[in-house]
């Protein structure tokens, strides 16, 4: 055997180890290198001022828990007051803070005009705040052909304008301190497509850009991180709670997503990009991660790949089927 074929072959079981090790992670590669080796968020994150926006359930919720054992300071904000006090207690059982560490601060993202108010609210309780986490919002499940333009109008207002306000109103603060932390929670879709989500989808793209933007402005305040954290499915509330193709109605009961991340996994890699100051990261499980690198390097094969998933899954929708029950084929 020549030495060039040998080193060919080399290089092809390389790549297949690489690939095969790809298949097995649940985040970007960066991300995964950073928690092997990089920095803990149990020595990082102690001891800050954390604001959790949609922290009455799934991710938002999660995120207090793992939170509350780092031994943060923490604000807790969604629309649901009774929610939150129930987030609050739990947080309090985990032993690490106190009565006076949280903070509940009720209102509706939606609604921009009480943003500042609230800014002002969590800096007379704390006198700072290191990290703001957006992570409030909804989904919905409709094709574009039947859905309310009122729709689309309350998400955009929700998911992209209420983030915009309120990171606006908290900017400032960090500005004239020098530091801080602006964490968006967004999602795989902001980077590839998927249907029955369109008014969703266009939120997030909308989101992707403003974090890009803002990171670049940010280029003069290094002591300032925006982070824009993309996941896939997670285990959570936020299909309970998503509209259908009017803004009146909801699903009203949860579904089981085959191939979702545990939600408690999903937040241990949010700390860790925190921890290490990402300005990116990708989690999610397979096979969903993989079809997001191949939409970055070769988007002609993932669009194919993507139309040949989603027609099936398109006429079972239209039949009425719930669709995030059906296998992936």
């Amino acid at each position: 055997m020549s030495w060039s074929l040998l080193l060919a072959l080399c290089a092809l079981l390389l790549l297949l180890l690489k690939l095969l090790c790809f298949l097995c992670v649940d985040g970007d590669l960066t991300l995964m290198w950073s928690e092997w080796l990089g920095r803990r968020p149990e020595q990082e994150l102690t001891g800050l001022v954390v604001w959790v926006t949609g922290a009455s359930s799934g991710i938002g919720e999660e995120l207090a828990y793992q939170l509350s054992k780092l031994g943060v300071s923490l604000v807790l904000s969604a629309r649901r007051v009774h929610e939150l006090e129930r987030v609050k207690r739990k947080c309090l059982g985990n032993g690490n803070l106190k009565e006076k560490d949280i903070f509940i601060l009720p209102f509706d993202l939606a609604n921009r005009s009480s943003h500042e108010v609230a800014t002002k609210a969590v800096l007379q309780e704390f006198g700072r705040i290191d990290v703001l986490v957006n992570n409030a919002g909804k989904t919905h499940s409709s094709l574009i052909v039947d859905t309310k333009m009122d729709f689309f109008k309350e998400l955009m207002e929700l998911n992209y304008l209420g983030t915009v306000s309120l990171t606006k109103c908290v900017l400032p603060h960090m500005i004239e301190r020098k530091q801080g932390k602006i964490v968006i929670v967004n999602s795989l879709v902001s980077s590839v497509p998927i249907p029955i989500a369109s008014g969703y989808c266009a939120s997030k793209h909308a989101l992707q850009g403003f974090i890009h933007s803002l990171q670049i402005e940010l280029i003069k305040h290094p002591g300032i991180i925006a982070s824009n954290i993309c996941p896939g499915l997670v285990h959570s509330n936020i299909r309970k709670n998503m509209l259908t193709e009017e803004v009146t109605k909801t699903v009203g009961h949860n579904t089981t997503q085959v191939h979702k991340m545990a939600t408690s996994r999903c937040v241990r890699l949010m700390l860790v990009a925190m921890a290490n100051n990402l300005k990116e990261v990708w989690i999610g499980e397979q096979p969903y991660l993989l079809v997001a690198y191949l939409w970055q390097y070769v988007p002609t094969l993932a669009w194919w790949i993507i139309h040949k998933f989603w027609e099936k899954r398109i006429d079972l929708f239209k039949s009425g089927v719930d669709v995030s029950k059906t296998k992936y084929k």
